[in-house]
């Protein structure tokens, strides 16, 4: 049974995401939302993606079934003790954070919110951040993580996960703890190295800015994450501080190994490295060539049948090959719910044109 009452607390990229899907979903659902910024909330009664703009954390939740911290990652402990004291035996408390471990431990403490706890992350969302860059589309077809609390019963668990599936969305459960190295290994370390690779190469740099001029595919693929918005990586660092430490010593590590290959000048050994490195990096969903050009565009996509099979025609009646195509279920810092490959620029060209042409939205790398 779906709620009939959404509250949320922070309504920027991912919260307001999470809005607009559910309104675009299920519309007989009423939503209100605080955020500190009250342009925000104007812009989403605007929208009518809420019905309420409250100006805290007020009894306007009390009768709430499900509450959603959106927050960045350290405030929303502070709301958790606000909550604690208009809990009703049916609500459900709910993140959209990527780290898990620290609200986990933060609801600990409070027995009385252990068994309405489930933490959440959607496994979507670019390098922007504020409500003007949320879509009700962002968690289409997207791994959505769920870490209930050992307190909450497997009917409530079972009832969550079915309603993130009913907005389109992918629910995995995991162990919290599990889920925070998870997301520490493919999300966190990558940032952290992009940003380090970035900062290296600015302090390599000449006065003539010759780095920066020539900085383009394979730099600027693997550092894009570098642009994501320093608070929340800072918000992210301090709250799994543990994890990222140990997963950046397992990195120094095996990047001191590759220094050894390199420096041991066996080229078996040296191709060998970079072959496993292909073969696994292949082995993903869908290819990204950088060292090549890759003539790729991302566009929003409802789930439904026949979805990617009209895109398909639209193309093939216009004599555009496609290289590739797929879903993007992990879209952290990637717009778009499907990635369309093609095997040159006039093909890339001519489609976005075409796809544009017939209202499908458009994002480019």
């Amino acid at each position: 049974m779906n709620p009939e009452k959404i509250g949320f607390i922070g309504l920027g990229h991912i919260g307001g995401s999470v809005a607009k899907t559910i309104r675009r979903i299920h519309p007989e659902i009423r939503m209100i939302a605080y955020d500190t910024s009250a342009e925000t909330l104007a812009a989403a009664l605007s929208d009518g993606v809420i019905e309420k703009a409250c100006d805290g954390v007020t009894d306007d939740f009390a009768d709430c079934d499900y509450i959603y911290l959106c927050a960045p990652v350290l405030d929303n402990n502070d709301y958790v003790q606000r909550l604690s004291g208009i809990l009703h035996d049916n609500m459900l408390l709910t993140d959209v954070g990527s780290v898990k471990s620290r609200i986990h431990e933060n609801i600990s403490r409070y027995p009385q919110l252990e068994k309405h706890f489930i933490g959440g992350h959607p496994m979507c969302g670019t390098e922007h951040t504020g409500y003007e860059y949320s879509t009700p589309y962002l968690l289409e077809n997207a791994y959505y993580m769920l870490t209930p609390t050992d307190m909450v019963s497997h009917s409530k668990v079972m009832e969550f996960e079915s309603f993130i599936r009913s907005i389109g969305a992918l629910p995995l459960i995991l162990d919290y703890k599990k889920h925070d190295f998870s997301v520490g290994s493919i999300s966190h370390l990558p940032t952290v190295i992009a940003s380090t690779l970035v900062n290296l190469v600015r302090d390599l740099d000449d006065d003539s800015e010759t780095l920066r001029t020539i900085a383009a595919g394979g730099f600027k693929d693997i550092t894009r994450v570098a642009s994501s918005d320093p608070v929340m990586w800072e918000n992210i660092c301090v709250a799994n501080r543990g994890q990222i430490l140990d997963l950046i010593d397992a990195y120094v590590t095996a990047l001191e190994n590759t220094r050894d290959t390199i420096a041991g000048g066996d080229e078996d050994e040296i191709r060998g490295f970079f072959s496993s490195a292909k073969e696994y990096r292949d082995s993903f969903n869908i290819s990204r060539g950088a060292l090549h050009p890759v003539y790729q565009l991302f566009l929003d996509l409802i789930d439904e049948a026949g979805g990617i099979a009209t895109i398909a025609t639209i193309l093939a009646t216009n004599m555009i090959s496609i290289k590739n195509i797929g879903i993007i279920h992990n879209r952290e810092f990637q717009q778009g719910v499907l990635q369309v490959e093609f095997y040159d620029q006039p093909s890339y060209d001519k489609a976005v044109a075409l796809l544009t042409r017939h209202h499908y939205t458009i994002y480019e790398k």
